[in-house]
C-alpha cells in the first residue's frame, strides 16, 4: 500500500526536472520531523493520549510498546511502516529512548525507504 508521502513523491519524481538526491532528502527530512512529533508527544504529553487529535490510540501504543519490549531500539528501524510506525516512534519518547539514538534509527528506516522507492521508479519507471 502506498501512503501519501510515497504518491507525493514518485508524481514529483515524474517531473522531467526532478532532481532525486533533492526530493529523497526532502522527502526523509520532511518525515523524520513528523517522527519526532511523535517522539515529543510520548515524552511530554502522553497525558493527552484520549484526546481525538491524539496521533496514537491507546491500543495502538500498547501493540508498540511490546514490540520496543522484545526487539529493544533497533525496532525504529521500522518506523516507516503504516499502522505501527507512528506508535513506534511515540513509545520511544515515552520510553526516554537517547534523541539521538532514535534520530539514528528512524533516519536510517526513513531513508532506506525513500531510496528503494525512487530507486525502483527510476530503474522501472523512468
Amino acid at each position: 500500500m502506498v501512503g501519501v508521502s510515497e504518491a507525493a513523491l514518485i508524481l514529483a519524481a515524474r517531473r522531467p526536472d526532478a532532481h532525486l538526491i533533492a526530493l529523497f532528502l526532502a522527502a526523509t527530512a520532511g518525515n523524520v520531523l513528523g517522527a519526532v512529533v511523535n517522539f515529543v508527544l510520548g515524552r511530554f504529553l502522553l497525558r493527552f493520549e484520549n484526546c481525538r487529535w491524539f496521533p496514537v490510540s491507546p491500543l495502538n501504543r500498547k501493540r508498540a510498546e511490546a514490540l520496543f519490549g522484545r526487539y529493544g531500539r533497533p525496532i525504529l528501524l521500522l518506523s516507516w511502516l503504516p499502522v505501527v510506525g507512528d506508535p513506534l516512534t511515540l513509545v520511544a519518547g515515552l520510553l526516554r529512548t537517547p534523541l539521538p539514538v532514535f534520530l539514528l534509527y528512524v533516519t536510517i528506516g526513513k531513508a532506506a525507504r525513500y531510496a528503494v522507492l525512487l530507486w525502483a521508479w527510476d530503474t522501472f519507471a523512468g
